[in-house]
């Protein structure tokens, strides 16, 4: 585990500065992602004259504009000729199938940005200032543009959770993807196992995009739709797995042993629900990322945080889950199984 003792440096405030500054990266690289810049990049090196051209954009902000985004990391230059780093390659030109571009427009949008211009004033009363409950207020079409946007970030993670929750059976079999958003998770499932049947949970309107993601992955015909919300439809089942995933943090713990129950009373005997959350380590302030993640759930929920895997382990308990497996690592994410016996 990583140290977190005061440094031995010596004491600088570029740290300070970096932080106050640090709106202005995610301003201008979601301004090159809105300009198509990185694709045009991608058309082969050049300088800002050739790259005004073809963004259509002044020649003055694209020099200006790219040099920052040397500067950041996110572009190389040399004798004025700009050219793809590998992390803008990969992740930033559209032709990339890694390319994570369009998760920019969830995680910019003004639901996500503005509480936290208001931040001091969330901290004082502990909840967000988003209208209701926030992102979790029913029927949020903030979700709607998560389903569209946020595939690419989510992809990496399908396949081993698929891998994960398919150890414990082949063959035929029901799977509940409860608020399923893009629906990667539940379609990757349905690729790996050709006799698995989805029923994916979610908004109406979400439950389009995911319906279109299974048209195109094939698995069309055993993909079906259950809308409404999660804490209000029936489940139906019983099934063989219940996928639950970044969906516990928005909400306090009372009301994710209640899901939980609910998850536990649709599963078959020997049934699994698989948990995918950032689980920070105890200290709550590592790793960087699952650590992190709970200033996002204070700004934009009025319960929601970020749960170790102790809480999520007495949450299952609770429930009535009588075996819960220690958090498989999934790059940032983590998923916890939870056994029906």
């Amino acid at each position: 585990m990583a140290s977190h003792a005061p440094s031995t440096e010596p004491a600088s405030p570029a740290l300070v500065f970096d932080t106050l500054f640090a709106y202005q990266k995610t301003a201008a690289l979601r301004a090159a992602i809105e300009l198509d810049l990185f694709r045009a990049i991608g058309d082969g090196p050049c300088d800002a004259a050739c790259l005004a051209q073809r963004c259509g954009t002044s020649e003055r902000g694209t020099r200006i504009l790219c040099d920052y985004l040397v500067v950041q990391g996110f572009l190389f230059k040399q004798d004025g000729i700009y050219r793809h780093t590998p992390t803008s390659e990969q992740f930033l030109d559209p032709r990339s199938p890694a390319c994570v571009a369009s998760t920019a427009r969830f995680l910019t949008m003004p639901a996500m940005q503005e509480p936290l211009d208001r931040l001091a004033e969330i901290v004082r009363t502990g909840r967000t200032v988003l209208p209701g409950d926030g992102t979790v207020e029913p029927d949020n079409p903030v979700w709607v543009e998560f389903a569209h946007s946020m595939a690419p970030m989510m992809a990496p993670v399908a396949a081993p959770l698929g891998q994960t929750v398919l150890r414990w059976r082949s063959g035929p079999m029901r799977v509940l993807d409860i608020a399923a958003g893009h629906g990667l998770f539940g379609i990757e499932i349905a690729k790996q196992n050709p006799e698995a049947t989805i029923v994916a949970q979610d908004w109406a309107r979400v439950l389009d995009v995911a319906h279109e993601n299974a048209r195109r992955a094939g698995v069309a015909g055993r993909y079906q739709g259950l809308p409404g919300s999660a804490f209000e439809v029936e489940y139906g089942g019983p099934y063989d797995a219940i996928l639950i995933t970044n969906f516990l943090h928005h909400f306090d713990e009372p009301t994710c042993v209640g899901l939980l129950k609910k998850v536990r009373a649709a599963l078959k005997p020997g049934g699994v629900a698989a948990t995918l959350e950032f689980v920070p380590n105890e200290d709550r302030v590592s790793p960087p990322m699952p650590a992190a993640f709970a200033l996002t759930m204070l700004a934009s929920t009025a319960d929601g945080d970020a749960y170790t895997f102790a809480q999520l382990e007495r949450m299952h308990r609770e429930a009535g889950f009588a075996s819960v497996e220690p958090p498989v690592g999934m790059g940032p994410h983590s998923v916890v199984i939870g056994r029906n016996y």
